[in-house]
């Protein structure tokens, strides 16, 4: 019954459409070539495609059709589906939707409504439309990562993922998984656009996480049921039905969630920086597979009533906890926060849909190079705070580990010539390898989840704490906000004023979009997607702030109880500001930490005894230590700059980066940190910065036998 469920999803998305204009038919193109509708309607295999086109408008609000949007001017990306895909598809919703139609033609539907949301569903689902500022993709462009999305998301305002990597057929290339692209009629170049055959219709189910899996509990498919039944018992499945803030959605489409058009009078930039057009929902579940449960002896197809305590016990004996941390109750109210198995479920969920290539971001790492090789350089790695009770997640890949791995820890050779590189990982600190590129990694049926397998069990236990807590825990600024990752905000790759500047709408005035971030009524706060260019940051983004700013953001919580040193890095220019941070548990009342910071102040002032590197490592120990007293560090080597392969925030001859230690003492992993930083000037064009922060434990900073690297 999924078809249904879809439907119901599609028809949703499409009576939000916000295209009002009618399309310029004066403009269409009038050379001798054909555009994209005119080749499309000269081919018989495409002649039920091409009537749907006139039949579908652009959006609820215009009378222009797709096929006058096809015929004028643009960069469109079209897979278009032959006559057999089209009959192929129209027979399966017959099938699965006996209430639609009475067989599988176009005039077996039951009513006008009903076809035309079956046509919609074909046609929007084919088109990507690149503007004004991107090409329309031809094969060669196409994301090189297996599974990965394209930047730019359909005329439903979803993104398609290409599956590429089919043993021995290296040619093939498969939308959605399951869609192939004709090895022969591809790469169409048309006037306005690019033409991909299809040899069956795209149409993902796009229904919600809590759908799905309702649905594989139904029918009892395969694969994850235990970790549906624990998701269900333990009252997730509200949380994971939702998709969309429709209060925000009223807001914007009203002109309540304004742009910032004149970035100028705040920033050194021009232009716009525009506010995002949705707020949506997302989710991650990392979950073991059934066959893993049955290796442990548990039974998926048992009923919940009898499989869930097992499963409880499981967890009790095999000491899936922190003992030192957790503490848990193990009766059968699993929606209690308090409860083993809620507390179990809830570290295998992320409050972020993540697709297959963004587990990681390979950017700007020490000797990375962006050429379409794919080629990795040094390890990469994120951390998140999961669901429930606020616990540490890392995510990491690296070129010895072949693949993406949860709370990998390996050794690293990270000396002062060193390579960055892994140099090898004991067995109890290897962690769970994502099945990103299995086949049973589900990154499209969900409009709003993406559900990986794993390998090992994961559980947020004490060894898996101590071994967070022996490292610098590195995160950028972005990753603090789950909704950048779920509204395509944070690294977006598609070239375009929309996605260069993103404004923060201010939480006092306009709406509070990140749920871990507050600033005041005078606060101008933007994100720079700045991939395209070489900027000595990490992922080469950053966040920017105008006005006089006073900005408060909650940090992720320390893997385990201890002393902590709290770093703040920046890129300093004569553009920045004063700050002054404040630092702890109580948001309403932060105490001071340090002085203010001059973020333009340039790394090589006395204040701060910078001095390049010299071939003396002793000598250069020692200005590490000397700057350390002063409360800076150098920038980090492992942090490189894109398109050179030598030159880092701590080598680098043209840029100055500084690493700020703000606090110092003693945090516990089970309460949240909150970070102010205030402007302490009147001008309010001296620039807020935010790139990255570091929460470095004393085991590293201070540790007499192995002092911390440069890395």
């Amino acid at each position: 019954m999924r078809t249904r469920h879809y439907l119901i999803a599609a028809l949703a998305a499409l009576l939000t459409g916000s295209c009002t204009e009618e399309v310029d038919t004066s403009v269409r193109y009038v050379f001798k070539h054909d555009s994209v509708l005119s080749y499309l309607q000269k081919h018989e295999a495409y002649s039920q495609y091409a009537s749907l086109l006139e039949h579908v408008p652009i959006s609820k609000l215009s009378r222009s059709t797709l096929a006058q949007l096809l015929a004028a001017r643009g960069h469109y990306t079209v897979f278009a589906p032959t006559n057999e895909a089209i009959d192929e598809y129209l027979q399966t919703v017959w099938q699965e939707n006996p209430d639609l139609m009475t067989g599988p033609t176009w005039e077996d539907f039951l009513s006008e409504h009903k076809r035309d949301s079956i046509r919609q569903v074909i046609v929007y689902n084919s088109i990507i439309d690149s503007g004004d500022h991107d090409e329309a993709y031809q094969t060669w462009d196409f994301p090189i990562t297996d599974r990965a999305e394209f930047p730019r998301p359909n005329l439903l305002d979803h993104k398609l993922s290409v599956h590429n990597n089919i043993d021995g057929y290296p040619d093939s290339l498969y939308i959605n998984g399951d869609c192939p692209i004709s090895l022969l009629q591809r790469d169409i170049l048309c006037l306005n656009g690019i033409i991909h055959q299809m040899e069956k219709v795209i149409a993902p189910k796009d229904i919600t996480a809590a759908t799905y899996i309702q649905e594989m509990l139904d029918q009892e498919q395969d694969g994850y049921l235990v970790m549906c039944k624990a998701l269900q018992a333990c009252g997730l499945m509200d949380t994971l039905s939702k998709v969309r803030d429709e209060a925000y959605e009223e807001r914007y489409q009203r002109g309540l969630v304004p742009d910032l058009p004149s970035m100028n009078r705040y920033f050194y930039e021009t232009g716009t920086a525009f506010a995002p057009r949705h707020r949506k929902y997302g989710f991650t579940i990392f979950a073991e597979t059934d066959d893993f449960w049955r290796s442990q002896g548990l039974d998926p197809r048992e009923s919940s009533a009898t499989l869930l305590p097992k499963l409880q016990q499981w967890i009790l004996d095999n000491r899936q906890y922190s003992q030192e941390y957790d503490t848990f109750t193990t009766g059968e109210d699993y929606q209690s926060p308090q409860n083993l198995l809620y507390q179990w479920t809830t570290y295998h969920v992320l409050g972020m849909r993540i697709p297959t290539d963004r587990l990681v971001f390979h950017v700007s790492e020490y000797g990375y190079t962006d050429d379409g090789s794919g080629n990795l350089s040094i390890p990469v790695c994120e951390y998140y705070p999961t669901l429930g009770k606020r616990r540490l997640i890392k995510i990491y890949e690296s070129p010895e580990s072949q693949g993406i791995y949860l709370n990998r820890c390996p050794r690293m050779d990270r000396g002062r010539h060193g390579t960055g590189h892994e140099t090898g990982c004991d067995p109890d600190k290897v962690g769970c390898r994502i099945g990103n590129d299995s086949p049973m990694a589900i990154v499209n049926d969900m409009v709003n989840c993406c559900i990986y397998p794993i390998d090992a069990p994961l559980a947020c236990t004490d060894q898996v704490r101590n071994n967070l807590g022996r490292e610098r825990i590195r995160f950028d600024g972005m990753s603090l906000f789950p909704e950048a990752m779920n509204n395509d905000i944070r690294l977006n790759r598609a070239p375009g004023p929309e996605t260069q500047y993103i404004l923060f709408p201010n939480t006092v005035t306009s709406y509070n979009y990140y749920e871990g971030l507050q600033m005041n009524e005078q606060t101008n706060m933007v994100y720079y997607n700045a991939f395209r260019y070489s900027w000595p940051n990490m992922n080469t983004d950053e966040i920017k702030a105008g006005g006089r700013f006073e900005i408060m953001v909650a940090l992720p919580p320390v893997p385990r109880r201890g002393t902590y040193e709290l770093r703040y890095e920046v890129t300093m220019t004569t553009l920045r500001g004063v700050l002054q941070i404040y630092f702890g548990t109580d948001p309403g009342n932060l105490p001071v930490a340090g002085i203010p910071i001059d973020l333009s102040r340039t790394k090589d002032a006395p204040i701060y005894g910078w001095e390049p590197d010299t071939d003396d490592d002793a000598y250069n120990a020692e200005i590490d230590k000397n700057m350390r007293n002063k409360g800076v560090m150098k920038g980090a080597q492992s942090v490189g700059i894109m398109g050179s392969t030598t030159e880092t925030q701590r080598q680098s001859s043209i840029w100055d980066n500084l690493r700020h230690i703000v606090f110092r003492g003693p945090m516990e992993p089970d309460k949240t940190y909150y970070m102010k930083l205030k402007s302490v000037l009147n001008d309010e064009r001296r620039e807020f910065f935010l790139d990255y922060l570091e929460l470095c434990p004393k085991e590293v900073y201070d540790n007499p036998e192995t002092p911390e690297d440069i890395w």
